[in-house]
């Protein structure tokens, strides 16, 4: 692994055959960042690589810092504790630095404290709970789960139209939103009961559920993604049609703020700006024949792997950020209030055996 410098292009070294990693940015991305006090965390799951996205305060550049995870999915940060959702686990990193910036200059130094093993459910969404429990979206058996001491894990909630628990992923559950703690909404590709029986129905099945009622409150979207609760608002992603929109609750309405040139995935908020991921579409059987593809070629522009940071007031973007190279697909964007400028300790190099906190 190596870290990217200060330009956000990746250092030269014996693997020069690669493409490079390349980060670009608005020219106000890391001023913005450093005024919000807050930096990003991103997962790449195509790369398997966990990005942190922040201001480098000497510089007044970006800081961008990644860390190799096998395929890393959702992730969520409270209280200064990161979970990263991957291949066969959930791991909690906590941050030992705790704001005071080391010799390097980072602020925040994510350690890993706890991980709990779940085999491949392919976990999408993760959030802590009230009490600060991990609940996750278990897309394999369509439902939602928390951890367990014992098992895999223990399921707390499926969808009506979904029978039983099976390794099938029918419906391709992916999204979840919190409300005070505990599971809000989740998104669905299709209302399907079969295995694998939501590919069908990408353009138009998508589905938006409200977990207590198990009533769907909007309906007709292409592959949401990441619904997200704030400032009162419903709020998700109409990924296939490249869309950040609000659900009207009382009409069941999408109704599509702004328009994001890629196949989107990965949703949090910093003050009234929306934080987006953008992805570019696969070429395979999964992307293809989304109303995206007819959006992108009306625009005119090609698809786009970064960040769009969306004034929710309005629906222009204030700033934006580009990868380029080795990352084209995104999964999650989660918000690190109040880390400037933050790293992480992987499991493999000396300083996991050196880094030591006393409770």
């Amino acid at each position: 692994m190596s870290t990217t410098d200060e330009t956000g292009t990746a250092p030269r070294t014996e693997e020069t055959e690669k493409p490079a990693f390349v980060v670009t940015a608005s020219r106000q991305f890391a001023s913005w960042l450093a005024e919000s006090t807050s930096s990003l965390a991103i997962s790449t799951y195509q790369s398997s690589k966990v990005i942190l996205i922040g201001s480098n305060k000497q510089t007044g550049r970006l800081s961008v810092f990644e860390r190799t995870i096998e395929r890393p999915m959702g992730m969520a940060f409270h209280d200064s504790r990161l979970a990263v959702a991957s291949m066969i686990q959930i791991t909690s990193f906590v941050d030992a630095a705790r704001g005071t910036p080391g010799a390097a200059g980072y602020d925040a130094l994510f350690v890993p404290q706890s991980a709990t093993y779940t085999a491949d459910l392919d976990i999408h969404d993760v959030a802590y709970g009230a009490e600060g429990e991990l609940v996750f979206v278990n897309t394999l058996f369509s439902c939602l789960a928390t951890a367990s001491e014992t098992h895999s894990f223990k399921p707390l909630w499926k969808p009506s139209f979904v029978s039983r628990l099976a390794p099938e992923d029918r419906c391709h559950l992916n999204g979840l939103a919190m409300r005070d703690g505990k599971p809000a909404y989740v998104t669905c590709v299709a209302e399907t009961d079969v295995a694998d029986g939501w590919r069908e129905h990408r353009s138009g099945g998508g589905v938006v559920i409200d977990v207590a009622s198990s009533e769907i409150v909007c309906r007709g979207l292409s592959m949401p993604h990441s619904p997200r609760l704030h400032e009162g608002r419903l709020w998700v992603l109409n990924s296939g049609a490249g869309e950040l929109g609000t659900i009207d609750l009382a009409t069941g309405r999408f109704e599509p703020l702004a328009f994001c040139p890629g196949y989107l995935r990965g949703l949090d908020f910093v003050g009234p700006y929306a934080l987006v991921g953008l992805s570019e579409p696969r070429e395979n059987r999964t992307f293809a024949g989304l109303p995206l593809q007819d959006r992108l070629a009306a625009a005119k522009v090609g698809p786009r792997c970064g960040v769009f940071v969306i004034d929710t007031r309005t629906g222009d973007v204030a700033h934006w950020m580009r990868f380029e190279g080795v990352v084209n697909e995104l999964y999650d964007v989660v918000s690190l209030p109040g880390l400037a400028r933050p790293m992480m300790i992987g499991f493999k190099n000396e300083e996991i055996r050196r880094t030591v906190s006393i409770e």
